[in-house]
């Protein structure tokens, strides 16, 4: 039979196998603690574990970051019938409470990502980043040098905000970012609702084709605003405009386009760039438009 402390060392190399960086100290009482992952930002506890040694010794681990959720019992035997009744009690209880405790994060995140908001003035048309990129700055608000892109749930709630500076950095809040989309335009009714990647890209693909556009931010979140953008608006055509990442290995932009675009029954659109052409979105497609037709007068 494995001591306590063998028991303890095993389920940290479980935590530490699965790929998450393991606490330095594990309580096995039976309860949710979280615990910082070493290499994320500073003040953030994305890692769980809850371990009780009751009967045979079990537990569940999971990285909120990540989305890792796994199980674990002692000497990788099967559980019997009755352990597996415990061991299910145990695992329903703390992802509830894993749960609570995350949208009670996500709640005191996004009151200060609207306290931000609300303090913040209309983003002038002036503003370094949106010059080079060629857009207007529509509901974008300014806070010191940064730009304020909002980032709303399909109930219009804000929830967080990625700031963007003058030479192009962007930084979200911590807090709750899956699912979440700044939107550019009118979204009552939409007939055609595009859906892209960044916020710049989506204000030029309204400004050029006047339809509304949620911006999902990045690749692996187009999947989730897509299934958001179906079900609030079924009756609207949707449109995955992908950025192309012709030169990054797999393509990510195109892939996740693609896959949510199959997902959801949505049109794919892909920016035709020449082969010598640079640049990877539809912002960047525009500019060069721009810059030929220029070259043309």
């Amino acid at each position: 039979m494995m001591s306590t402390l063998d028991t303890i060392d095993a389920f940290r190399a479980a935590i530490h196998e699965a790929g998450t960086p393991s606490p330095d100290v594990i309580e096995a009482d039976g309860l949710l603690h979280r615990f910082h992952v070493e290499g994320d930002k500073r003040g953030t506890l994305n890692g769980w574990y809850c371990l009780h040694l009751d009967g045979r010794a079990a537990g569940i681990f999971g990285n909120w970051k990540t989305g890792l959720r796994c199980t674990w019992a002692a000497n990788g035997r099967r559980l019997d019938a009755a352990e597996r009744e415990a061991f299910a009690e145990l695992v329903r209880t703390a992802r509830a409470k894993a749960e609570a405790e995350r949208r009670a994060g996500h709640e005191a995140q996004a009151i200060e990502a609207r306290r931000e908001w609300a303090e913040a003035s209309p983003a002038p048309a002036t503003h370094p980043y949106l010059i080079a990129k060629g857009v207007q700055p529509h509901t974008l608000r300014q806070t010191g040098g940064a730009l304020l892109v909002p980032l709303f749930d399909a109930f219009g709630l804000l929830w967080n905000v990625q700031r963007i500076q003058a030479d192009g950095s962007k930084r979200f809040r911590p807090g709750r970012a899956g699912g979440l989309f700044s939107f550019i335009g009118d979204l009552t009714d939409p007939a055609r609702l595009l859906i892209c990647e960044g916020w710049a890209t989506g204000a030029t693909l309204h400004e050029e084709s006047r339809h509304p556009v949620l911006c999902a931010m990045n690749a692996g979140n187009l999947l989730p605003v897509a299934k958001v953008a179906r079900t609030s608006w079924p009756a609207a055509d949707l449109v995955i405009c992908a950025d192309n990442d012709r030169s990054t290995a797999g393509n990510p932009g195109l892939t996740a386009a693609t896959a949510a675009a199959k997902a959801t029954g949505a049109g794919l659109a892909v920016p035709p760039f020449a082969d010598d052409e640079p640049g990877t979105d539809w912002n960047d497609w525009a500019a060069l438009r721009r810059k030929g037709a220029d070259h043309a007068h």
